[in-house]
């Protein structure tokens, strides 16, 4: 699915030649080789007032970015799982509240990291269960292998949970070596980012009795006509995946990174929901459009508007911001002034970050460089698709909104 304009920029606010100092900005980036090519999409109160495309989905092949083409969206997955969680929550079938062990008893019975080191770690009890807010706010106490901050971060690695899992392991299987595994910190404490959405979908998959990807389907995927969202790519599909790349240490120059971007031929045998999803700039315009609206989209409604506004307020602990709960390694974004919500970053105050934006936008990111937001003020949503590893290399979310924020006069 593609994405084309539906109105001229100036009859919603914009100036139509600050607009075009986007692709004029990025284009640089690929024309000095720091990006392959990008795709973005700038909507405001519902209409596509930029869409363009710039450079080559696989500068190896000659192939140049088209509206329709498959991107990997990694941690972009996350908000789609935390939504679809939410509507068994709107079912009842849950309480945030609640622990998690109820579902999945790997997590009952937690130890907490407190010293040591990975041959001889010191734990204590947990003194809280893990709820199910904790996993949609990270902050459960689990992590992630690849941040590579902590001692509990390189015993993922020892038990083999870097920045994808071990062949053949499954959902279920990572999740039961998850509880086994110490946790960082106390639950709701802290703020660190981690495997807590993929543990979000397997609670998703015990509660409905349905595997995750059915779940998507049925629940987020089809209803919204996200056609050319997939796990994997094979067929026509596999000619439109954009190659992943990564920075040269030397020069800065994206270099085809096949290792990891071949994984994406292949059906995972794991079912990410914190990032495994490839899709297209169709697609997430149209979950966008759906989370812009309140949960609803050309008559389907995914959430009740309350729901939506709930999932995007800051629920860290007092309402602090990540620059003072996160336990660190998180390097993608600026942390001062940005709480978290149900499976977003939420702004509470765009000041320190020093880049315009208003209070109550919404967003995320993944890890090869894309990133969306949604501002509810200013009823603009934003869409930046490349695949470049890691997303902390160029600050292109920052960028990107000084462009569009800028071209906005009315």
């Amino acid at each position: 699915m593609s994405v084309a304009r539906t109105i001229d920029p100036d009859q919603i606010g914009f100036d139509p030649a600050r607009l075009g100092r986007i692709d004029d900005h990025f284009g640089r980036y690929v024309d000095d080789g720091r990006l392959p090519g990008f795709q973005v999409v700038v909507t405001r109160r519902g209409e596509v007032a930029h869409s363009s495309t710039y450079g080559l989905r696989d500068a190896e092949k000659g192939l140049p970015v088209e509206p329709d083409t498959l991107w990997r969206i990694y941690s972009m997955t996350k908000p789609v799982t935390s939504v679809a969680a939410m509507t068994l929550w709107e079912e009842g079938r849950f309480e945030l509240t609640d622990p998690i062990s109820r579902w999945l008893p790997e997590f009952a019975d937690l130890r907490v990291y407190s010293k040591g080191s990975t041959l001889k770690p010191y734990t204590v009890p947990a003194v809280e269960p893990i709820r199910v807010w904790h996993l949609l706010t990270h902050t459960a106490g689990l992590t992630y292998g690849f941040m590579q901050t902590s001692v509990v971060d390189g015993l993922y690695r020892a038990a083999g949970y870097d920045l994808h899992p071990p062949a053949d392991v499954d959902l279920a299987t990572a999740c039961a070596a998850f509880g086994e595994l110490p946790l960082l910190f106390q639950p709701g404490t802290r703020w660190g980012y981690s495997v807590a959405t993929d543990v979000l979908g397997r609670l998703v998959e015990v509660v409905s009795g349905q595997s995750l990807d059915a779940f998507l389907t049925d629940r987020i995927l089809r209803p919204l006509g996200m056609t050319d969202t997939h796990w994997y790519v094979e067929g026509e599909a596999a000619e439109r995946l954009a190659a992943l790349y990564a920075p040269d240490a030397r020069t800065g120059r994206a270099f085809r990174y096949d290792k990891l971007g071949a994984l994406a031929y292949e059906k995972p045998a794991l079912l990410s929901g914190g990032g495994g999803l490839i899709s297209t700039a169709g697609d997430y315009h149209r979950f966008t459009q759906a989370l812009r609206r309140g949960g609803e989209l050309d008559g389907v409604r995914l959430l009740g508007p309350r729901t939506v506004r709930f999932m995007t307020r800051n629920h860290l602990p007092g309402g602090q911001d990540l620059d003072t709960l996160s336990t660190g390694g998180f390097a993608e974004t600026t942390l001062e002034g940005v709480g978290f919500g149900l499976g977003f970053a939420v702004i509470d105050d765009p000041v320190p970050s020093r880049v315009p934006s208003s209070v109550g936008e919404y967003y995320w990111g993944g890890v090869a460089s894309t990133a969306f937001w949604v501002d509810p003020a200013e009823e603009i949503t934003a869409l930046f698709f490349t695949q470049l590893l890691p997303s902390s290399t160029w600050p292109i979310r920052s960028q990107l909104r000084q462009l569009v924020y800028s071209a906005l006069v009315d």
